[in-house]
């Protein structure tokens, strides 16, 4: 039998979303189920229990009993349901809902906030135990009438974090050995806050060196000397390949014109855009689009 399509987020009200910056619900997807692939202005964190093959960027992962996953806007992903029903719990929540807190810093630390560490966490059955009632509470405080459910709600996402944190250490969590392994940390910040990038209208404000110097108060030559130093590629490399891996994801998982993602990623000209994707690249911003299709 064929795969069928279902929606990410079954019956999401993506208005309400906006407005509360949060949202809790049940999952429940049969065999065969495929959510599609794609990207989405909020963050994502769900237990589930089941079989099934998750894409995440270009990791392929499989849940085969129950796991933690966590999603971020920046990674387009997708999921085949293989067994006969996939149960769990799910929060999305956007970024303003969980930055604007003071505790914000010791989040970014988490796999949540790290497009390079795992996005999921198996569990054992007292893991999946523990997991599963938070979530529980969360939806049953999201459904309830209670006047700071927000806070609450805010809190079982960071006790979950934390928790995550435990049971598997995120292999980012900065640890400066000196001023340029904290430069290029910062830079590396600056860079990922760009993105991802949602309308037409949000053009690139950063995209060379000089650009990112100025916005971290340091000179040019110190900041390219560090990133050297700690990478061992140049801060123009590390631009390029941020400013390209957005452009692929435009590209496939958008329907705006070539010519509307090249202003938005701060390209004046069309043309300007083109020939810096191929000398890059190696290939044209319309050959990926036909690949999609």
């Amino acid at each position: 039998m064929a795969a069928k399509e279902i929606s990410e987020v079954p019956v999401l009200n993506t208005e309400d979303l906006e407005l509360k910056g949060f949202k809790v619900h049940e999952l429940a997807a049969s065999q065969g189920s495929v959510i599609s692939p794609g990207r989405r202005d909020f963050y994502k964190m769900g237990i589930v229990t089941g079989d099934m093959t998750v894409y995440c960027g270009d990791r392929i992962l499989e849940v085969h009993d129950t796991a933690l996953l966590f999603l971020n806007p920046n990674v387009a992903h997708s999921a085949v349901i293989h067994s006969n029903l996939v149960t769990g719990y799910a929060c999305l929540f956007t970024s303003s809902f969980i930055t604007s807190r003071d505790r914000a810093e010791s989040l970014k630390n988490s796999p949540l906030f790290h497009a390079g560490d795992t996005p999921m966490i198996s569990l054992n059955g007292e893991q999946a135990a523990f997991m599963t009632g938070i979530f529980q509470k969360m939806l049953m405080v999201y459904r309830g009438d209670y006047p700071h459910k927000g806070d609450l709600v805010r809190s079982c996402v960071e006790l979950i974090i934390h928790e995550a944190l435990r049971v598997q250490p995120s292999q980012n969590v900065p640890q400066f050995k000196n001023a340029a392994s904290r430069i290029t940390h910062l830079f590396t910040d600056l860079l990922e806050s760009q993105f991802p990038i949602e309308r037409v209208s949000d053009s690139l404000k950063l995209r060379t060196a000089q650009d990112f110097a100025a916005g971290l108060s340091v000179h040019v030559n110190y900041l390219n000397r560090s990133i050297k130093e700690v990478t061992g590629k140049t801060t123009s490399v590390h631009i390029a390949a941020r400013i390209i891996a957005e452009a692929k994801a435009l590209l496939q998982y958008t329907d705006w014109s070539i010519a509307e993602i090249a202003y938005a990623l701060g390209f004046e000209y069309t043309t300007y855009f083109n020939n810096y994707f191929k000398r890059v690249t190696g290939v044209t911003p319309k050959s990926i689009r036909i690949e999609k299709v």
